[in-house]
């Protein structure tokens, strides 16, 4: 269920009104823009100037601003698991596991809201996905170890840590993080995971090409 859905599933069962919903599409895409870049403390006026309404509307076609950010940042949530069952399923353990973490700390480096919310500091009703994204993390690390391609030594609960870690604050000992620091962040964390890893990073040694 997309975040529109969760807003406006009622008791009732009723279809809203076909400019409800508008209304209602306008302020998901409005918060899910200011979570990513404001963060979950981004306030209802904030997010209904963004979506070119009233704060009476805003009002009135969400129950509050805790249920509309609940509602963006499951959404965002899901679209992780969606990758992540992918991911799974992939018949390359390794190629899974990777592409699941490129994911993982893109979308993390991508919005404030949702880096907060996987940190569990948000204080918003996302257990269940949160449950969910753990338990497939689990899997992965499980299926890249059974194959061989991953540190023997490394559990799925150093996994969640070291791709939290990809994801950099804006500054550090005086040093502006580029926009893309991140990857470079996981290229090193995802070589150190490998098992049997022989060979230098791949930007390295294209390093040394060039």
């Amino acid at each position: 269920m997309d975040a529109v859905d969760r807003l406006l599933t009622s008791e009732t069962g009723r279809a809203p009104r076909a400019d409800a919903r508008r209304n209602v599409e306008r302020l998901v895409a409005a918060a899910r823009g200011a979570v990513a870049e404001v963060g979950v403390d981004v306030t209802a006026h904030e997010i209904a100037r963004r979506a070119g309404v009233g704060i009476g509307t805003f009002y009135r076609r969400v129950p509050s601003r805790e249920a509309l950010l609940a509602a963006v940042l499951a959404e965002l949530l899901d679209e992780m698991l969606v990758i992540a069952r992918r991911a799974v399923d992939d018949p390359d353990p390794w190629r899974g596991f990777t592409g699941f973490a490129t994911a993982y700390a893109r979308l993390r480096a991508a919005s404030c809201g949702l880096n907060a919310a996987l940190g569990g500091e948000c204080g918003l009703a996302l257990d269940p996905q949160l449950a969910r994204v753990r338990e497939h993390i689990r899997l992965l690390v499980g299926h890249a170890k059974e194959a061989g391609v991953l540190r023997e030594d490394v559990t799925w609960e150093d996994v969640a840590f070291l791709l939290a870690s990809v994801t950099t604050a804006d500054r550090t000992l005086g040093l502006p993080a580029g926009d893309e620091q991140w990857r470079r962040n996981l290229r090193i964390v995802l070589d150190g995971l490998r098992a049997g890893r022989t060979e230098p990073p791949e930007e390295s040694a294209a390093g040394r090409r060039g």
